[in-house]
């Protein structure tokens, strides 16, 4: 199997479109062409955890943090990031980073959190802006059925639990055709009044090319009249964080031991208790600062994340308790479900959980 089989499987469960701009995610390190010998899944690929895959006979690691995430002017090897990368080049070792992409899916990161916890009715806490797209197109009614289906193949129509979505209405399209032409219906410089079918789906932005090769591949008509618009709708499935119930309310005592139990966190940092039970829970993996505001809207009575500054307490402003329970322990079992998901898509190969722990925050 090549390694750029294996990314198609990866696409699949993290899709790099729905990654943050800011990110530097999918293949880092290597050639899509070269054969894969064994996949190693990790949290941060450090050197430690490229000596790992060299021994194990994986010359592919799948990490969740990039090791390369801002620039490299030269790779001399006087840091972490530099001998990272000089080892796994040396040795032929691929690396690809799912990172938010993973983030952002409904499946990854943050339903893993909420899963650990048992939280129930969980659902997106910051859903993504500016991902979603419409297009209109026309066409007679003979045609109208064989266009949606392939644009449906395609990945439009897609709303929640909803597939093969549209919006169809009749009316009466009119052209006429110049020397050049050749109307599927009338003839050249005949002015030409047809019954038509107008459709509307939408989709993710990420899928247009794809869209519109559908609709030019199974369109009747010379040329193909169409608009794509920008929606500003959220897309509800897939975003930052996540927040759900508790099956039964708890203390908010009784709740932080709880979750230090559940996560294995070394300690728990936490603003002030309010003094009132806990039964909604917001969760965000990794730094999640900048979505205290969205908790406290979505009316958490808790908010879980990490890497919290000390001025940022205070934007629990009273209203919910804030917990940072460490950046790695909210995360912690992201690789589990990554290995999950490969064995299950790639029966037979060779696929290892990096028994590597890259955490760099120690406890007393």
């Amino acid at each position: 199997m090549k390694i750029k089989e294996i990314l198609l499987v990866l696409e699949e469960m993290a899709p790099l479109a729905y990654a943050e701009e800011f990110d530097n995610v999918g293949l880092l390190i290597g050639s899509t062409n070269d054969e894969a010998t064994g996949i190693l899944v990790c949290h941060d690929a450090l050197e430690n955890v490229i000596d790992e895959a060299v021994a194990k006979k994986c010359n592919l690691i799948v990490c969740f943090h990039p090791i390369l995430f801002t620039g490299l002017k030269k790779i001399t090897g006087k840091n972490y990031v530099e001998r990272a990368v000089l080892k796994a080049i040396k040795n032929d070792i691929a690396i690809y980073a799912v990172h938010t992409a993973l983030d952002n899916h409904k499946e990854g990161v943050n339903k893993i959190f909420c899963d650990a916890l048992g939280l129930i009715n969980s659902k997106i806490l910051v859903p993504k802006q500016h991902f979603i797209q419409k297009l209109v197109t026309y066409t007679i009614p003979e045609n109208a059925e064989q266009l949606r289906n392939a644009m449906f193949d395609a990945g439009a129509g897609k709303i929640g639990n909803y597939d093969n979505c549209s919006f169809n209405s009749k009316g009466i399209g009119t052209y006429m055709g110049n020397e050049n032409s050749n109307p599927e219906i009338g003839e050249r410089f005949e002015f030409v009044e047809a019954a038509e079918i107008k459709i509307e789906v939408v989709f993710e932005k990420h899928l247009q090319s794809k869209i519109v090769k559908a609709l030019f591949s199974n369109h009747v008509y010379e040329e193909i009249a169409y608009e794509i618009y920008d929606l500003q709708n959220t897309h509800q499935n897939i975003g930052l964080g996540m927040i759900g119930d508790l099956e039964k309310p708890m203390s908010e005592t009784d709740f932080l031991h709880f979750v230090k139990d559940k996560m294995q966190c070394g300690s728990i940092r936490h603003s002030e208790f309010l003094g009132k039970s806990i039964n909604k829970v917001a969760v965000l993996g990794g730094s999640g600062s900048f979505a205290i505001k969205s908790a406290i809207k979505a009316n958490a009575d808790v908010f879980l994340t990490a890497d919290l500054k000390y001025h940022q307490f205070y934007e629990a402003e009273n209203q919910l308790l804030l917990a940072d329970i460490g950046h790695f322990e909210s995360e912690r079992f992201t690789k589990n479900y990554i290995v999950d998901f490969l064995k299950k898509k790639i029966p037979n190969f060779a696929i290892i959980f990096s028994e590597e722990n890259t955490n760099p925050v120690k406890y007393l």
